[in-house]
Protein backbone atom coordinates (compact mmCIF):
# COMPACT_ATOMS: atom_id res chain seq x y z
CA UNK A 1 0.00 0.00 0.00
CA UNK A 2 1.25 3.52 -1.28
CA UNK A 3 2.61 5.34 2.07
CA UNK A 4 2.25 9.02 2.30
CA UNK A 5 5.35 10.86 3.83
CA UNK A 6 6.43 14.28 5.18
CA UNK A 7 7.48 15.94 2.14
CA UNK A 8 9.92 18.75 1.33
CA UNK A 9 8.55 21.84 0.78
CA UNK A 10 10.89 24.29 1.36
CA UNK A 11 14.87 24.13 0.30
CA UNK A 12 15.51 25.16 4.71
CA UNK A 13 12.80 22.28 5.81
CA UNK A 14 13.84 19.64 7.79
CA UNK A 15 10.50 18.50 9.72
CA UNK A 16 6.89 19.66 9.15
CA UNK A 17 3.83 19.25 11.32
CA UNK A 18 0.03 18.70 10.79
CA UNK A 19 -2.10 21.53 10.63
CA UNK A 20 -5.24 20.03 9.69
CA UNK A 21 -6.05 16.32 8.08
CA UNK A 22 -8.89 17.07 4.95
CA UNK A 23 -9.76 13.22 4.86
CA UNK A 24 -10.17 10.84 6.92
CA UNK A 25 -9.81 7.19 7.26
CA UNK A 26 -12.08 5.21 4.96
CA UNK A 27 -12.46 8.49 2.65
CA UNK A 28 -12.18 7.97 -1.00
CA UNK A 29 -8.63 10.19 -2.09
CA UNK A 30 -8.03 10.35 -5.61
CA UNK A 31 -5.01 12.24 -7.15
CA UNK A 32 -4.41 15.80 -6.82
CA UNK A 33 -6.88 16.43 -4.08
CA UNK A 34 -5.25 17.94 -0.63
CA UNK A 35 -4.60 15.13 1.90
CA UNK A 36 -3.97 17.95 4.79
CA UNK A 37 -2.36 21.21 5.86
CA UNK A 38 1.17 20.99 6.38
CA UNK A 39 2.87 23.87 8.90
CA UNK A 40 6.91 24.27 7.88
CA UNK A 41 9.49 27.07 8.84
CA UNK A 42 8.21 29.07 6.11
CA UNK A 43 4.31 29.18 5.54
CA UNK A 44 1.07 26.52 6.00
CA UNK A 45 0.76 24.60 2.57
CA UNK A 46 -1.54 21.95 1.06
CA UNK A 47 -0.51 18.91 0.70
CA UNK A 48 -1.49 17.18 -2.33
CA UNK A 49 -2.27 13.06 -2.74
CA UNK A 50 0.13 11.51 -5.75
CA UNK A 51 -1.88 8.20 -5.80
CA UNK A 52 -5.84 7.05 -5.54
CA UNK A 53 -7.58 5.26 -3.38
CA UNK A 54 -8.74 4.60 0.48
CA UNK A 55 -7.04 6.41 3.27
CA UNK A 56 -6.27 3.44 5.01
CA UNK A 57 -4.79 5.20 8.45
CA UNK A 58 -3.30 8.11 9.29
CA UNK A 59 0.03 8.23 10.96
CA UNK A 60 0.79 10.90 12.44
CA UNK A 61 -2.18 12.86 14.41
CA UNK A 62 -2.80 17.18 13.91
CA UNK A 63 -0.05 19.31 15.49
CA UNK A 64 2.37 16.82 15.41
CA UNK A 65 5.73 17.24 14.17
CA UNK A 66 7.62 14.61 12.37
CA UNK A 67 10.94 14.84 9.62
CA UNK A 68 10.88 14.78 6.07
CA UNK A 69 10.80 11.24 4.47
CA UNK A 70 8.54 10.18 7.23
CA UNK A 71 5.56 8.17 6.83
CA UNK A 72 2.34 10.09 7.64
CA UNK A 73 -1.00 8.07 5.98
CA UNK A 74 -1.46 4.87 3.78
CA UNK A 75 -3.28 4.76 1.08
CA UNK A 76 -4.64 1.05 -0.42
CA UNK A 77 -6.96 -0.14 -2.55
CA UNK A 78 -9.80 -1.17 -0.57
CA UNK A 79 -12.23 -0.14 2.50
CA UNK A 80 -9.80 0.84 5.20
CA UNK A 81 -8.78 -2.23 7.27
CA UNK A 82 -8.17 0.17 10.35
CA UNK A 83 -10.11 3.00 9.54
CA UNK A 84 -10.93 2.75 13.71
CA UNK A 85 -6.96 1.97 14.67
CA UNK A 86 -4.05 4.54 15.21
CA UNK A 87 -5.30 7.47 13.91
CA UNK A 88 -3.13 9.39 15.86
CA UNK A 89 -0.20 8.23 17.09
CA UNK A 90 -0.71 8.85 20.69
CA UNK A 91 -3.01 6.15 20.55
CA UNK A 92 -0.90 3.17 21.51
CA UNK A 93 -0.31 5.11 24.62
CA UNK A 94 -4.24 5.28 25.19
CA UNK A 95 -4.52 2.19 26.79
CA UNK A 96 -2.80 2.53 30.01
CA UNK A 97 -4.89 5.65 30.89
CA UNK A 98 -8.17 4.19 30.80
CA UNK A 99 -7.48 1.71 32.80
CA UNK A 100 -7.62 4.19 35.74
CA UNK A 101 -11.16 5.13 35.95
CA UNK A 102 -10.71 5.91 39.72
CA UNK A 103 -9.47 9.46 38.66
CA UNK A 104 -13.36 10.51 37.87
CA UNK A 105 -14.30 9.30 40.96
CA UNK A 106 -12.47 11.47 43.19
CA UNK A 107 -11.60 14.44 40.51
CA UNK A 108 -11.43 17.51 43.02
CA UNK A 109 -8.71 16.25 45.29
CA UNK A 110 -5.82 15.08 42.47
CA UNK A 111 -6.46 18.48 40.95
CA UNK A 112 -6.28 20.32 43.81
CA UNK A 113 -3.44 18.44 45.75
CA UNK A 114 -0.95 18.11 42.42
CA UNK A 115 0.79 21.66 42.18
CA UNK A 116 -0.87 23.47 39.76
CA UNK A 117 1.26 23.49 36.68
CA UNK A 118 2.63 26.57 35.14
CA UNK A 119 1.03 28.36 32.55
CA UNK A 120 3.46 27.38 29.64
CA UNK A 121 2.92 23.46 30.46
CA UNK A 122 -1.03 24.39 30.37
CA UNK A 123 -0.85 26.12 27.24
CA UNK A 124 0.80 22.71 25.40
CA UNK A 125 -2.24 20.66 26.61
CA UNK A 126 -4.66 22.81 24.38
CA UNK A 127 -4.97 21.22 21.16
CA UNK A 128 -3.33 24.29 19.03
CA UNK A 129 -1.36 24.66 15.67
CA UNK A 130 2.39 25.99 16.41
CA UNK A 131 1.41 28.76 14.62
CA UNK A 132 -1.02 29.61 17.21
CA UNK A 133 1.04 28.92 20.10
CA UNK A 134 3.82 30.99 18.53
CA UNK A 135 1.19 34.20 18.20
CA UNK A 136 -0.53 33.44 21.62
CA UNK A 137 2.98 33.40 22.85
CA UNK A 138 4.12 36.60 21.13
CA UNK A 139 1.04 38.26 22.57
CA UNK A 140 1.02 36.90 26.28
CA UNK A 141 -2.56 34.70 25.42
CA UNK A 142 -3.62 31.81 27.43
CA UNK A 143 -4.35 28.87 24.93
CA UNK A 144 -6.65 27.77 27.49
CA UNK A 145 -8.98 30.60 27.51
CA UNK A 146 -9.25 30.27 23.32
CA UNK A 147 -12.53 28.75 21.85
CA UNK A 148 -10.81 26.81 19.04
CA UNK A 149 -12.43 26.94 15.40
CA UNK A 150 -10.42 23.94 14.22
CA UNK A 151 -10.78 20.13 13.70
CA UNK A 152 -11.90 18.94 17.00
CA UNK A 153 -11.59 22.48 18.49
CA UNK A 154 -7.91 23.07 17.95
CA UNK A 155 -6.84 26.30 18.21
CA UNK A 156 -6.14 28.18 14.96
CA UNK A 157 -4.36 31.03 13.88
CA UNK A 158 -7.36 32.89 13.19
CA UNK A 159 -8.64 32.07 16.77
CA UNK A 160 -5.85 34.08 17.95
CA UNK A 161 -6.08 36.77 16.16
CA UNK A 162 -9.34 37.06 16.90
CA UNK A 163 -9.12 37.34 20.40
CA UNK A 164 -5.96 39.30 19.90
CA UNK A 165 -8.22 41.69 18.37
CA UNK A 166 -11.28 42.08 20.83
CA UNK A 167 -13.91 40.16 19.72
CA UNK A 168 -14.33 38.11 22.60
CA UNK A 169 -13.81 34.49 21.58
CA UNK A 170 -12.85 33.23 24.81
CA UNK A 171 -13.16 29.24 25.71
CA UNK A 172 -15.87 28.45 28.51
CA UNK A 173 -14.64 26.38 31.06
CA UNK A 174 -15.96 23.26 29.43
CA UNK A 175 -15.74 20.45 32.11
CA UNK A 176 -13.95 17.69 30.56
CA UNK A 177 -10.13 18.24 31.59
CA UNK A 178 -9.57 14.32 31.68
CA UNK A 179 -9.56 14.12 27.92
CA UNK A 180 -6.93 16.67 27.77
CA UNK A 181 -4.14 15.47 31.03
CA UNK A 182 -3.51 12.60 29.16
CA UNK A 183 -1.55 14.59 26.01
CA UNK A 184 0.70 15.96 28.82
CA UNK A 185 3.71 13.25 27.84
CA UNK A 186 4.48 14.29 24.45
CA UNK A 187 3.86 18.22 24.35
CA UNK A 188 3.23 19.19 20.79
CA UNK A 189 4.33 23.04 21.38
CA UNK A 190 7.77 24.34 20.26
CA UNK A 191 10.76 22.86 22.47
CA UNK A 192 11.79 25.59 24.56
CA UNK A 193 9.28 25.47 26.72
CA UNK A 194 9.44 22.54 28.73
CA UNK A 195 6.55 22.02 31.33
CA UNK A 196 9.25 20.74 34.35
CA UNK A 197 11.90 23.41 34.78
CA UNK A 198 9.13 26.23 34.70
CA UNK A 199 7.39 26.48 38.15
CA UNK A 200 4.74 29.18 38.15
CA UNK A 201 7.21 32.53 37.72
CA UNK A 202 6.57 34.75 41.04
CA UNK A 203 4.89 38.28 40.31
CA UNK A 204 7.21 40.57 39.86
CA UNK A 205 9.38 38.14 37.57
CA UNK A 206 11.58 40.21 35.35
CA UNK A 207 12.40 37.54 32.73
CA UNK A 208 9.92 36.26 30.68
CA UNK A 209 10.55 33.13 28.45
CA UNK A 210 9.24 33.55 24.75
CA UNK A 211 9.11 30.08 22.42
CA UNK A 212 10.65 30.21 19.10
CA UNK A 213 8.71 30.05 16.27
CA UNK A 214 9.88 27.32 13.61
CA UNK A 215 10.44 30.29 10.96
CA UNK A 216 12.23 32.16 13.96
CA UNK A 217 14.94 29.04 14.75
CA UNK A 218 15.61 28.62 10.60
CA UNK A 219 16.17 32.40 10.20
CA UNK A 220 18.72 31.92 12.65
CA UNK A 221 19.83 28.98 11.68
CA UNK A 222 20.34 30.17 8.46
CA UNK A 223 21.46 33.81 9.28
CA UNK A 224 24.53 32.34 11.54
CA UNK A 225 25.53 30.38 8.97
CA UNK A 226 25.55 32.84 6.37
CA UNK A 227 27.68 35.42 8.32
CA UNK A 228 30.10 32.49 9.61
CA UNK A 229 30.61 31.21 6.08
CA UNK A 230 30.48 33.82 3.62
CA UNK A 231 32.96 36.70 3.94
CA UNK A 232 30.83 39.78 3.87
CA UNK A 233 32.09 42.77 3.09
CA UNK A 234 30.03 46.29 2.19
CA UNK A 235 29.99 49.15 0.12
CA UNK A 236 27.36 52.21 0.32
CA UNK A 237 26.58 54.90 -2.03
CA UNK A 238 24.20 57.71 -1.74
CA UNK A 239 21.31 58.10 -4.52
CA UNK A 240 19.89 61.15 -5.47
CA UNK A 241 16.37 60.33 -5.42
CA UNK A 242 14.38 63.58 -6.57
CA UNK A 243 14.03 61.95 -10.22
CA UNK A 244 12.83 58.63 -8.45
CA UNK A 245 10.45 60.11 -6.48
CA UNK A 246 9.05 62.10 -9.45
CA UNK A 247 9.12 59.11 -11.93
CA UNK A 248 6.96 57.42 -9.26
CA UNK A 249 4.80 60.39 -8.92
CA UNK A 250 3.82 60.28 -12.35
CA UNK A 251 3.08 56.51 -12.44
CA UNK A 252 0.38 56.68 -10.11
CA UNK A 253 -1.33 59.19 -11.36
CA UNK A 254 -1.57 57.27 -14.72
CA UNK A 255 -1.96 54.22 -12.79
CA UNK A 256 -5.17 55.20 -10.64
CA UNK A 257 -7.87 54.07 -12.79
CA UNK A 258 -6.00 50.61 -12.66
CA UNK A 259 -6.21 50.28 -9.50
CA UNK A 260 -2.15 50.27 -9.35
CA UNK A 261 -0.04 52.06 -6.94
CA UNK A 262 3.91 52.19 -7.20
CA UNK A 263 6.23 51.85 -4.24
CA UNK A 264 9.74 53.31 -4.26
CA UNK A 265 10.11 49.53 -3.31
CA UNK A 266 8.68 48.46 -6.71
CA UNK A 267 10.90 51.26 -9.14
CA UNK A 268 14.13 49.96 -6.80
CA UNK A 269 13.41 46.00 -7.65
CA UNK A 270 13.12 47.00 -11.40
CA UNK A 271 16.54 49.23 -11.14
CA UNK A 272 18.21 46.47 -9.55
CA UNK A 273 17.29 43.87 -12.34
CA UNK A 274 18.02 45.94 -15.51
CA UNK A 275 21.31 46.53 -13.78
CA UNK A 276 22.12 42.77 -13.07
CA UNK A 277 20.79 42.28 -16.45
CA UNK A 278 23.87 44.67 -17.58
CA UNK A 279 26.40 42.76 -14.32
CA UNK A 280 25.72 39.46 -14.93
CA UNK A 281 28.75 38.62 -13.24
CA UNK A 282 26.70 39.99 -9.75
CA UNK A 283 24.10 37.84 -10.54
CA UNK A 284 25.75 34.68 -9.08
CA UNK A 285 25.44 32.17 -6.50
CA UNK A 286 27.86 30.45 -4.69
CA UNK A 287 28.14 26.84 -4.62
CA UNK A 288 31.24 25.43 -2.91
CA UNK A 289 33.40 24.35 -5.68
CA UNK A 290 31.78 26.78 -8.42
CA UNK A 291 29.92 30.12 -8.95
CA UNK A 292 26.67 29.43 -10.64
CA UNK A 293 25.77 32.72 -13.08
CA UNK A 294 22.31 32.31 -13.54
CA UNK A 295 20.36 33.14 -17.10
CA UNK A 296 17.58 34.98 -15.28
CA UNK A 297 16.74 37.75 -12.94
CA UNK A 298 14.73 36.64 -9.64
CA UNK A 299 14.80 39.57 -7.13
CA UNK A 300 13.50 38.79 -3.63
CA UNK A 301 12.03 41.06 -1.17
CA UNK A 302 13.01 40.92 2.68
CA UNK A 303 9.10 40.83 4.44
CA UNK A 304 9.03 40.67 7.89
CA UNK A 305 6.01 38.47 9.13
CA UNK A 306 5.02 37.45 12.69
CA UNK A 307 7.66 35.27 14.31
CA UNK A 308 10.26 35.90 11.43
CA UNK A 309 11.33 36.74 7.96
CA UNK A 310 10.68 35.43 4.70
CA UNK A 311 11.74 36.58 1.23
CA UNK A 312 9.03 35.83 -1.86
CA UNK A 313 10.46 36.58 -5.23
CA UNK A 314 9.40 38.48 -8.35
CA UNK A 315 10.77 36.27 -10.77
CA UNK A 316 12.15 37.35 -14.59
CA UNK A 317 11.86 41.37 -13.06
CA UNK A 318 13.70 42.39 -15.61
CA UNK A 319 11.15 41.29 -18.32
CA UNK A 320 7.95 43.21 -16.36
CA UNK A 321 7.01 46.18 -16.27
CA UNK A 322 6.58 48.64 -13.03
CA UNK A 323 2.84 47.83 -13.05
CA UNK A 324 3.07 44.51 -13.20
CA UNK A 325 6.38 44.12 -10.49
CA UNK A 326 3.77 46.09 -7.98
CA UNK A 327 0.53 43.87 -8.45
CA UNK A 328 2.99 40.82 -7.83
CA UNK A 329 4.96 42.14 -5.28
CA UNK A 330 1.64 42.71 -3.31
CA UNK A 331 0.36 39.83 -3.82
CA UNK A 332 3.07 37.71 -2.62
CA UNK A 333 3.93 40.50 0.45
CA UNK A 334 -0.10 39.41 1.40
CA UNK A 335 0.22 35.62 1.01
CA UNK A 336 3.46 35.90 3.13
CA UNK A 337 1.99 37.83 6.00
CA UNK A 338 -1.24 35.10 5.73
CA UNK A 339 1.13 32.37 5.93
CA UNK A 340 0.07 31.39 2.31
CA UNK A 341 3.24 31.02 0.49
CA UNK A 342 3.89 28.73 -2.36
CA UNK A 343 7.78 27.08 -2.06
CA UNK A 344 7.86 28.35 -5.69
CA UNK A 345 7.62 31.74 -4.00
CA UNK A 346 10.10 31.74 -2.30
CA UNK A 347 12.70 29.97 -3.88
CA UNK A 348 15.16 30.52 -6.37
CA UNK A 349 15.89 33.80 -5.86
CA UNK A 350 19.20 35.70 -7.24
CA UNK A 351 19.44 38.92 -5.96
CA UNK A 352 17.59 40.38 -2.16
CA UNK A 353 16.45 43.92 -1.48
CA UNK A 354 15.60 44.71 2.07
CA UNK A 355 13.99 47.92 2.47
CA UNK A 356 13.93 49.55 5.81
CA UNK A 357 13.74 53.28 4.82
CA UNK A 358 9.91 53.08 5.81
CA UNK A 359 10.86 52.89 9.18
CA UNK A 360 13.10 55.78 9.18
CA UNK A 361 16.67 54.08 9.02
CA UNK A 362 18.61 55.98 7.22
CA UNK A 363 21.15 53.40 6.72
CA UNK A 364 21.96 49.57 7.77
CA UNK A 365 23.95 46.28 6.65
CA UNK A 366 21.82 42.88 6.07
CA UNK A 367 23.00 39.55 5.71
CA UNK A 368 23.38 37.93 2.80
CA UNK A 369 20.39 35.31 2.31
CA UNK A 370 22.35 32.12 0.85
CA UNK A 371 23.66 31.15 -1.67
CA UNK A 372 23.17 34.20 -3.07
CA UNK A 373 26.07 36.19 -3.57
CA UNK A 374 24.74 40.11 -2.67
CA UNK A 375 21.92 41.57 -0.75
CA UNK A 376 20.71 45.15 -1.47
CA UNK A 377 20.16 47.46 2.09
CA UNK A 378 17.76 50.21 1.38
CA UNK A 379 17.63 53.29 3.63
CA UNK A 380 15.14 56.06 3.96
CA UNK A 381 14.82 59.30 1.64
CA UNK A 382 15.46 62.25 3.23
CA UNK A 383 15.71 65.76 2.59
CA UNK A 384 19.24 67.30 2.59
CA UNK A 385 21.42 70.29 1.67
CA UNK A 386 23.35 69.81 -1.66
CA UNK A 387 25.63 72.55 -3.68
CA UNK A 388 24.59 72.38 -7.04
CA UNK A 389 26.89 74.34 -10.06
CA UNK A 390 27.57 76.86 -6.89
CA UNK A 391 23.83 76.85 -5.67
CA UNK A 392 22.65 75.76 -1.95
CA UNK A 393 19.17 73.31 -2.63
CA UNK A 394 17.41 70.69 -0.73
CA UNK A 395 17.37 67.25 -2.10
CA UNK A 396 16.06 63.83 -1.71
CA UNK A 397 18.79 61.72 -0.85
CA UNK A 398 18.70 57.56 -0.13
CA UNK A 399 21.76 55.43 0.61
CA UNK A 400 21.57 51.81 -0.12
CA UNK A 401 24.34 49.71 1.39
CA UNK A 402 25.25 46.31 -0.42
CA UNK A 403 26.37 43.07 1.69
CA UNK A 404 28.46 40.85 -0.50
CA UNK A 405 29.88 37.39 -0.27
CA UNK A 406 33.86 38.11 -1.35
CA UNK A 407 34.20 33.94 -2.48
CA UNK A 408 31.89 35.24 -5.33
CA UNK A 409 32.05 38.80 -5.83
CA UNK A 410 35.39 41.21 -5.68
CA UNK A 411 34.93 44.89 -4.62
CA UNK A 412 35.52 46.23 -7.84
CA UNK A 413 32.38 44.37 -9.65
CA UNK A 414 30.61 45.16 -6.92
CA UNK A 415 31.43 48.97 -6.88
CA UNK A 416 31.19 49.43 -10.79
CA UNK A 417 27.44 47.24 -10.23
CA UNK A 418 25.99 50.27 -7.27
CA UNK A 419 28.11 52.80 -9.48
CA UNK A 420 25.23 51.90 -12.53
CA UNK A 421 22.48 51.41 -10.11
CA UNK A 422 22.76 55.13 -8.86
CA UNK A 423 22.48 56.30 -12.53
CA UNK A 424 19.74 54.69 -13.26
CA UNK A 425 18.21 55.48 -10.46
CA UNK A 426 18.83 58.96 -10.88
CA UNK A 427 18.06 58.80 -14.65
CA UNK A 428 15.00 56.12 -13.69
CA UNK A 429 12.99 56.74 -17.55
CA UNK A 430 15.86 53.97 -17.81
CA UNK A 431 13.93 51.80 -15.94
CA UNK A 432 10.64 52.14 -18.24
CA UNK A 433 12.51 51.15 -20.91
Amino acid sequence: MPEVTMPRLSDTMEDGTIAAWHKQPGEQVRRGEVLAEIETDKATMELEAYDEGVLQRILVGEGETVPIGQPIAIIGDGPAAAAEAPAQPAAQAAPAQPAAPAQPAAPAEPAAEAPAPPAPADQARVKASPLARAIAGDRGIDLSTVTGSGPGGRVVKADVEALAAGDGRRAEPVAEPAAEPEAAAPPAGPPAAPAAPSPAAPAGDDVEEVPLTRMRRTVARRLVESMQSAPHFYLTIQVDADALLALRAQLNQQLEAAGTKVSINDLLVKACAVTLRAHPDVNVSWAGDKILRHRRIHVGIAVAVDGGLIVPVVRDADRKGVGEISREAKELVGKARAGRLHPDDYTGGTFTISNLGMYGIDQFTAVINPPEAAILAVGATTSEPVLRDGQLANRQRMKLTMSIDHRALDGATGATFLADLKAVLEAPLRILA
